[in-house]
């Protein structure tokens, strides 16, 4: 089994896109990105639109690669939503966009899904809570629809991914921010066996802590991470994502490196993971603009 993580925020764009080989298959992830318009007050540095433009380019690249596609949920930096042709050619697993999901993500998914007319050229079947079966031995388990961070929140609700071959696993829990519900906690718990060679995670929005995020949400998703690291103890856990936006990441994750320590648990940013240097490009934003006044 092999693990790609194809952008992260952590490589310099909003994204978590990632492609699995297993079993002879391809397998695509929530292949998209993008950027923040406005951070700090500041657009985005030429730098970052380089980058933008590298990773969609690679994420088509992947795209085409894949036998199955999933997108877990419809907010701009998990697919390519101005390109669904290139997802006629595959089984797309997509999260169901008639139930468990908000009013904006449901526009969104009908444009993609039925208005482009995939639905009918392309093989999509909608994924929530199902577990799908291949020839080869693959295994693709969904979890039920969980809140995108916060319970209740208005960004609505995502799926997570777990994809077994050959007795290992790897888990994908984009957005679900920590995750910072008990919810999302306890359907990850339930994949504990195999033990994940993987888990791919978005951890807590810091830099929306107290503005847009209740910090007490903010607290919950670290300690849920820790209760991960205890309970579930992937050999790689991949925490990136949201939790990167902000430059206080570094000390979560050196606090949660301390708590793994002996457990058998490597924390890692998606660039560390991939043996690429951390370029948070959107944290960096106000220092890039400065380098060019320089």
């Amino acid at each position: 089994m092999r693990v790609e993580i194809v952008a992260a925020d952590s490589m310099g764009v909003r994204s978590l896109a990632t492609f699995v080989e297993a079993c002879g298959y391809s397998i695509g992830v929530d292949l998209g990105a993008s950027i923040a318009p406005r951070r700090f007050s500041l657009p985005p540095h030429p730098r970052e639109l380089r980058r933008l433009e590298q990773a969609l380019d690679m994420a088509r690249r992947r795209l085409e690669e894949s036998s199955i596609a999933i997108i877990t949920h419809y907010h701009y930096d998990h697919y390519l939503r101005d390109e669904p042709e290139l997802y006629a050619g595959r089984l797309l697993l997509a999260k169901d966009i008639n139930r468990s999901i908000n009013r904006s993500q449901r526009i969104r998914g009908y444009r993609f899904i039925v208005k482009s007319g995939l639905l009918e050229r392309g093989r999509v079947e909608y994924a929530d809570s199902r577990v799908l079966t291949f020839e080869g031995g693959l295994t693709i388990e969904f979890s039920k629809p969980v809140w995108h961070g916060e319970e209740g929140t208005k960004l609505g609700k995502v799926l997570m991914a777990r994809i077994i071959c050959e007795g290992l696993s790897v888990v994908f829990a984009s957005d679900v921010q920590g995750p910072g519900s008990r919810e999302a906690l306890e359907e990850l718990l339930k994949w504990s066996r195999p033990r994940p060679l993987v888990l791919i995670i978005s951890g807590p929005p810091l830099y929306l802590g107290g503005y847009r995020v209740g910090r007490s949400s903010v607290e919950l998703g670290i300690r849920n991470l820790e209760v991960i690291v205890e309970k579930l103890r992937p050999k790689n856990l991949v925490v990136d994502h949201h939790l990167v936006r902000d430059p206080g990441f570094r000390e979560v994750l050196q606090s949660l490196r301390g708590k793994a320590a002996g457990t058998g648990v490597e924390v890692l940013t998606a660039a560390e993971y991939m043996g690429l240097p951390l370029e948070p490009l959107e944290t960096m934003r106000r220092e890039l603009w400065k380098g060019e006044e320089g």
